[in-house]
């Protein structure tokens, strides 16, 4: 098998986003004394930005209400624009995000930084935080001198961060006077950002403080080896008891047909939802929050997970393997699947070419009824900007109005390939294609896509037909989406004890699928949860579900 460079992996896992394992807890800090009240309840609540959709290149393949993403073929042809001038103002701009490449060139010996300088009208002074060092940076962030901080922050969704509102709320600009309601006209590319992405992002105090990263519906997938599973007997409407079959039948000798990466509690999130369990938290008709911990669909999945570990069908190092080395053993075909982003899925086709066939896998059926998928926060983290006059604010937000042009315009292609004949050189179907250079200039390791994107849309450079296998994959499962009903919504309890609480559930469900403790142990660890914080939670995301209806 063709080796594959570091550097790959690297944009590969930056892609998958939310399904990337998340390290250690970060120690609790503040920015002042006293909580503040960050619930929504019994506040005025500002209005979402107006949402006015681009103009641009028509899809090959319809987006839909429920959530199936517009899916483009080819590359367009005609690029919009979407800027009519240059934002900035020559000053300089300190940003600060999270990257999963490797650091960049310094911007003296780096043409893709250079060409997005000029293009934005500013000078950008990044700090670049690793994946593994984000919570203790934002610690230290977080507890320091508001003076100190960067013109523009990157909060990463993939991390509880204690007291985050609380940090936010007196420390970053509140933008509803900028972005609220039809005011957010004023900067048509942030308007293009459709709601959803907002309100899973949340408000703070009825208040708008950040702009979300828009994502698709589909959250953590598990990826298959297509022809792997094919051979082992995969078929449509599989049920768990087929996927048992399936995951046995192609474990053999040194290749196992389930991969999982360590903190992703053996790819649970697939599993949890193929059992319709609740993804987080479920929400009645009557505003009732319900713990998907303490449900018994959640635990029967575990169960579930144990047996497939149990029978060997698990790669043995499911505990401590590394994303990245897991995504090796997926390409080279060490292990049939593993769990990832839905976002992963262009690294997915583009680095096995040659290699093997990657696909989404399609939920299995439980004792009847249709299997789930994960519904993923549409908001992957959002972008704060520090207080500041009004001047500058808007400055700064005819920043961010660059960056999060839509697919199809000039701007997008600036920010995600870089400069023609220098970066990218142009295949024969128009769609761009990397240069030595540009893989090594680029958006993973200068991660503006983490300050502001535009909507995601479904494209594969070069291969029409797994854009019309992944929207044909869509259609089926969208419908079947788990949504965590806490999303863009505020607890005080999980401020402040929430990471503590899912490492005290994640540890457990992994003991018991590992095989170290027993099933019974679960409900022992629910009751422990519930009297810790869970119940309050579930008390206070109820009141602020129904502050937010």
């Amino acid at each position: 098998m063709p080796s594959m460079s570091r550097r790959t992996l690297l944009r590969s896992v930056a892609a998958g986003g939310a399904a990337v394992s998340v390290p250690g807890l970060l120690t609790a800090c503040s920015s002042g004394s006293g909580d503040g009240d960050v619930s929504n309840a019994g506040k005025k609540l500002a209005p979402w930005p107006a949402h006015r959709p681009a103009t641009g290149p028509k899809p090959d393949l319809a987006p839909t209400e429920e959530g199936v993403q517009a899916g483009y073929t080819s590359y367009p042809s005609d690029l919009a624009k979407s800027v009519s001038r240059t934002p900035g103002d020559g000053s300089t701009v300190r940003v600060m995000t999270v990257s999963f490449g490797t650091p960049p060139k310094p911007a003296s010996a780096n043409r893709f930084w250079a060409a997005v300088e000029k293009a934005l009208g500013v000078k950008i002074e990044y700090t670049i935080i690793s994946q593994a060092d984000y919570q203790k940076k934002m610690a230290t962030v977080m507890a320091g001198d508001a003076d100190a901080l960067p013109d523009v922050i990157n909060m990463f969704s993939g991390f509880t961060l204690p007291r985050e509102a609380q940090f936010v709320q007196r420390r970053a600009q509140d933008l509803t006077p900028y972005l609220s309601g039809d005011a957010v006209a004023d900067y048509p590319n942030l308007a293009n950002i459709p709601t959803h992405a907002w309100r899973d992002m949340g408000r703070i105090g009825g208040r708008i403080y950040g702009i979300p990263l828009e994502r698709p519906l589909p959250g953590s997938t598990l990826w298959i080896n297509q022809d792997m599973f094919a051979d082992g007997g995969m078929k449509e409407g599989w049920t768990a008891e087929d996927f048992t079959a399936v995951a046995r039948r192609g474990t053999r000798g040194k290749t196992y047909m389930l991969g999982a990466a360590a903190q992703s509690l053996f790819g649970n999130a697939y599993h949890g939802a193929a059992h319709n369990a609740p993804q987080g938290w479920a929400v009645t008709d009557d505003g009732t929050f319900l713990a998907g911990a303490a449900d018994e669909r959640y635990k029967a999945a575990i169960a579930f997970q144990a047996q497939l570990r149990k029978n060997g069908s698990y790669h043995p190092d499911a505990t401590s393997i590394s994303q990245i080395d897991l995504t090796t053993l997926y390409y080279n075909g060490t292990v049939g699947s593993m769990q990832d982003g839905f976002g992963a899925y262009l690294p997915k086709y583009r680095e096995s070419q040659g290699k093997m066939t990657p696909a989404a896998a399609l939920p299995y059926s439980v004792g009847g009824e249709p299997g789930g998928i994960v519904a993923a926060r549409r908001s992957f983290g959002y972008t704060i900007l520090k207080q500041a006059k009004k001047e500058r604010i808007e400055l700064l937000l005819r920043v961010l109005d660059y960056l999060a042009a839509p697919f199809g315009s000039a701007e997008w292609e600036l920010v995600h390939y870089g400069v023609e004949g220098v970066h990218f050189t142009r295949a024969k179907d128009g769609s761009p294609e990397y240069t030595e250079l540009g893989e090594v200039e680029n958006n993973t390791n200068l991660p503006l896509k983490y300050l502001a994107e535009g909507p995601q849309v479904l494209f594969v450079p070069g291969m029409p037909d797994a854009v019309r296998a992944l929207h044909t994959w869509q259609g089926e499962v969208v419908p079947h989406a788990v949504r965590n009903a806490s999303f863009g919504l505020q607890s005080a309890t999980n401020n402040s004890q929430g990471a503590t609480l899912k490492t005290l559930l994640d540890d457990t469900a992994t003991g018991i699928i590992a095989g170290r403790l027993p099933l019974s142990e679960w409900d022992a660890t629910v009751k422990k949860w519930r009297s810790r914080g869970g119940d309050r939670m579930a008390e206070e995301y109820a009141k602020d579900h129904e502050a937010n209806t």
